[in-house]
């Protein structure tokens, strides 16, 4: 998969997600059966910006050419996907969060292969 694709993956994805846990991070923490309570949304709110910034960094970058900066982003991002599929299951094993956290999971064991994938390609 080229990076140019990857990059339009994940500014769809990081702004959909973005605007998710910043406008309705409620309906995604009961999706994961975790309690709405003002701490959980501010870090949902928190995380929504990040979302963005990923997404508009992944928007604006998507014509770079192969660098040392654009694996180093393809391996962070990747770890960063396989990282938060395995705490959402290691969550979910440890009853923190409901089953609602799997297809989530799913997609980011996806992203991150994807991310591997497109580092390896380029080498």
């Amino acid at each position: 998969m080229s990076f140019k694709v990857m990059s339009y993956v994940m500014s769809l994805a990081g702004s959909v997600l973005g605007l998710r846990f910043i406008f309705a991070g409620a309906s995604l923490l009961k999706d994961w059966g975790i309690e709405v309570t003002d701490g959980p949304l501010v870090i949902c709110r928190r995380l929504g910006a990040v979302y963005l910034g990923l997404a508009l960094m992944f928007l604006l970058g998507r014509d770079a050419a192969p660098s040392d900066l654009r694996s180093a982003v393809c391996l962070g991002v990747g770890g960063i996907s396989a990282l938060l599929a395995g705490l959402g299951l290691f969550e979910l094993q440890a009853g923190r969060v409901g089953s609602g956290i799997v297809v989530p999971a799913i997609v980011e064991l996806v992203l991150a292969a994807a991310f591997v994938w497109t580092w390896w390609s380029d080498r």
